[in-house]
């Protein structure tokens, strides 16, 4: 992508930089990253990447400027999980302590930070539901935290001690918690919040076993939650009562096989997208867990590689703001966010494309 490079320059031509940003005249074609690269026919594009809301397209006024009000809300620093929900992207920053909400419609990041009750100390992974309530899996508290759609604070999920949440799913009637201290993921009912049971639901089966869950996926359709087990390098699938159903991949560092698995998320045909952090890539599996392509890794260009990758997303809903990254003759059918918590691109956007 082209880099506006800013000049000293005097009189006239700094006030019209203040107002509308000075112009370059050296413009060069904008190049496209696929995945797979050519001559293999992409399925993939990088599209862009943001930290900030700069970077999603936010210019402040000269009046902003003069004034000193709307102050831009810092950088994400360390993410890891995220969620998009109504045209917003929800990222968990485990640095700041904070989940950073960027609007795509008013190109505006705020903070969701909530004080009392309600406070956050390490939001790991939230997960947002279809009325806008907000689940978060916060191991600074060792809870599962449940604010409204308004941010308004509900309830706090587990009791102290009682599990270490990595992340959290729901379903239209349960809320699957990943749990780091019991091996295991814990089901609770969404009205009332009881404990159902957990998975697996043989403690002592050695099939379908978790070591280190730390990420989950629901298939709503497919009936199959996929729990992404770091320490297990598994990504283990069971259906939506516990029953285990296969594995994907196990360890190596071979196409298909996995270091480091963390995040993982689920396409509307079932694909599943799992990230690999050591490998620094997203495997994608079709679901008798067959790998059909991986994206992300470094390469001669920077762009669209991913950096300790943390979490995967895909979304349907959120394509016309990022249209205009998409390349001529291509069109995009979803998008796939990718945390990275290093390097600059800590959120990546990629798009699943067809030929027009």
């Amino acid at each position: 992508m082209t880099k506006w490079q800013f000049v000293p320059i005097i009189g006239f031509c700094v006030l019209v930089g203040l107002l509308s940003g000075c112009a370059t005249a050296n413009k060069t074609p904008k190049p496209y990253t696929f995945f797979p690269p050519s001559p293999d026919e992409p399925r993939i594009q990088y599209l862009t990447a943001f930290a900030s809301d700069a970077e999603l397209g936010r210019h402040r006024s000269f009046a902003d400027f003069i004034t000193g009000e709307e102050k831009p809300a810092d950088p994400l620093i360390k993410p890891y999980g995220l969620a998009v929900h109504a045209g917003k992207i929800f990222v968990c920053d485990t640095v700041a302590g904070v989940i950073e909400v960027f609007d795509l419609k008013k190109s505006r990041a705020s903070y969701f930070s909530p004080q009392g009750e309600g406070k956050l100390r390490l939001p790991i992974n939230i997960s947002v539901d279809a009325d806008g309530t907000r689940y978060v899996a916060d191991t600074g508290r060792n809870q599962v935290l449940i604010y409204g759609d308004d941010g308004t604070f509900l309830e706090a999920l587990g009791k102290k001690d009682e599990m270490k949440p990595a992340d959290v799913a729901v379903t239209a009637d349960r809320i699957y918690v990943a749990d780091l201290l019991n091996h295991c993921v814990r089901v609770y009912s969404k009205s009332g919040h009881q404990l159902l049971f957990t998975i697996p639901t043989d403690a002592k089966a050695t099939v379908g076993k978790l070591f280190s869950p730390t990420n989950l996926a629901v298939d709503q359709p497919g009936n199959r939650l996929l729990v992404s087990d770091t320490g297990g390098n598994v990504v283990q699938v069971y259906d939506l009562s516990g029953k285990f159903l296969r594995s994907i991949g196990h360890a190596g560092v071979a196409p298909g096989l996995f270091a480091r698995p963390k995040g993982v998320a689920v396409d509307r045909q079932g694909l599943a997208y799992v990230v690999d952090a050591a490998t620094q890539v997203v495997q994608i599996f079709d679901t008798e867990g067959r790998l059909l392509l991986f994206f992300g890794e470094s390469g001669a260009s920077i762009q669209g590689q991913v950096i300790l990758p943390a979490a995967v997303k895909v979304d349907y809903d959120s394509i016309g703001y990022f249209k205009k990254y998409v390349a001529p003759g291509r069109q995009c059918e979803y998008l796939i966010f990718v945390t990275s918590q290093f390097g600059g691109q800590k959120v990546s956007v990629y798009g699943f494309l067809k030929q027009k």
